[in-house]
């Protein structure tokens, strides 16, 4: 018996392609908007945008911030215990560097008898400040010397600004006031005559449209001006005849007036003084953003005072220094004095003048750093004969750890010398109310030791207060 089966039909062609249509519709489709909260969800991409938009709201935060002024006293009470404590062992001496302008207060610190045979004056390069020369000045005080450090103007706690009246023009906004001024006084009627008569208003063409302003200026001065400054610091606090020692960069501001000033110096010490340029670059000062960043955190500056001053500087030491250049508008003063700075200065023409031949040098200089400044050394040695070379350990800025080793050269240099004899005079006691104000402050809740004095010829010691307050310091 035959079975007979009945096969199915095969699909035709069109049966196939609405079998598929309908296989398509019903696959489902991928869904972006699932693939995007995917990707939206990855932690990763989260932090790094987190961390990227906290960094810099915090970066334009501190460019911003680092140009408001503070408050003086807040400032002041800022200030880390270490710069406190330098400031509480200094006064203030003023000076005058233009007849027209108003005085300048110089910061200066101390140490030893005022009446020994031996004054040793030292000037610091553009950037450093009597702060990095504590130790180096008391050593010599301990050993009988009579050693003084200045913060130049526009470094340390030295004025950094100053205010000027300048005449500026008053524009055409101020003209037309003048004319609105004008018509006021005389009527409107007058007015009216004029612009029938002549088609403008005739008000005083004569009169000097200009108006007086003042103006906040970076002291930044020049070898001359620094010259003035130094012959005043002199003759205030009685050094003459005087050792001077000079850092860095003042060699070439102070050149000129050595050679002008022979019978006020008895010898003069160059410690890591080449002829021009500075140990700290002042292009970084100068550039924006960088100039922001350097200044703006304490790891970017103490990396940049190891690479080019310090071998070593402590955590401590470089925030000290960071907040003396920044604070007052600091770093625009160093900039434009090194922008004043001789770059043609020869050492050997210098070193054949009058007034330095003969005169008692000695040179300190670093063989720590590089071979390149080694050499150096020994060129400016060369180009001086009468000096003494003698090397130190350290850095082109003084540190903690061979402030002592560059005081004892300059000790043993400065005691070999003649010694010098002069009359002395005794400074009169505290005026009244000057001890009134001490006696006020040291019973307060912040001790200073101001010292006092008195000024000679053209020049005097201002006293401070406890916090430094009517000398304009602000960031």
């Amino acid at each position: 018996m035959a079975i007979i089966t009945e096969e199915p039909d095969s699909p035709t062609p069109q049966k196939q392609q609405q079998q598929q249509k309908s296989l398509k519709s019903t696959t489902p489709k991928p869904n972006k908007t699932t693939k995007t909260r995917t990707n939206a969800t990855n932690p990763f991409h989260f932090w790094f945008y987190f961390t990227f938009s906290v960094s810099l709201i915090t970066l334009i935060f501190m460019i911003f911030t680092s140009f408001y002024p503070q408050d003086p006293t807040t400032w002041f009470l800022s200030l880390p215990t270490n710069l406190r404590q330098h400031y509480s062992k200094g006064k203030n001496i003023k000076v005058q560097t233009f007849p027209n302008q108003p005085q300048i207060e110089v910061f200066a610190i101390q140490e030893g008898p005022s009446k020994s045979s031996d004054h040793v004056l030292i000037v610091h390069g553009l950037g450093c400040s009597s702060f990095a020369f504590q130790k180096v000045v008391n050593f010599l005080g301990v050993r009988g010397v009579h050693a003084v450090a200045i913060d130049l103007p526009g470094s340390g706690f030295s004025d950094k600004t100053i205010v000027v009246e300048e005449d500026v023009d008053v524009g055409v906004l101020g003209r037309l006031k003048d004319m609105y001024n004008e018509i006021q006084e005389k009527g409107v009627f007058w007015g009216f005559d004029q612009l029938v008569e002549q088609g403008y208003v005739n008000y005083e063409e004569n009169k000097i449209r200009v108006a007086k302003r003042n103006v906040v200026k970076a002291v930044d001065l020049g070898p001359e001006e620094i010259g003035k400054v130094l012959g005043q610091v002199i003759d205030t606090m009685g050094l003459s005849p005087v050792d001077l020692v000079l850092h860095d960069s003042a060699l070439g501001l102070s050149a000129n007036w050595i050679s002008e000033n022979r019978g006020l110096l008895r010898s003069v010490v160059v410690l890591d003084s080449a002829p021009s340029g500075t140990a700290l670059p002042l292009w970084v000062l100068e550039t924006p953003v960088i100039r922001d960043v350097v200044l703006g955190f304490g790891f970017a500056f103490r990396r940049l005072l190891g690479e080019c001053c310090s071998k070593s500087v402590g955590n401590l030491e470089a925030e000290g220094h960071r907040i003396l250049l920044k604070g007052k508008d600091g770093r625009r003063a160093v900039v434009g004095m090194g922008k004043n700075l001789n770059c043609s200065f020869d050492l050997n023409e210098w070193a054949a003048l009058d007034g330095v031949k003969g005169l008692p040098m000695q040179i300190i200089w670093s063989d720590a750093l590089s071979k390149e400044w080694t050499e150096e050394g020994r060129q400016v040695a060369d180009s001086i004969p009468q000096a003494k070379f003698v090397s130190h350990s350290g850095g082109r800025w003084p540190q903690e750890h061979n402030s002592e080793e560059i005081a004892e050269s300059i000790y043993q240099f400065v005691s070999s010398l003649p010694k010098s004899v002069k009359l002395t005079v005794e400074e009169p006691p505290n005026p009244e109310h000057v001890q009134k104000m001490f006696d006020e402050a040291q019973s307060g809740d912040h001790h200073h030791d101001n010292h006092d004095g008195h000024g000679h010829g053209h020049a005097h010691v201002g006293y401070m207060d406890a916090y430094a307050l009517g000398q304009g310091w602000a960031m």
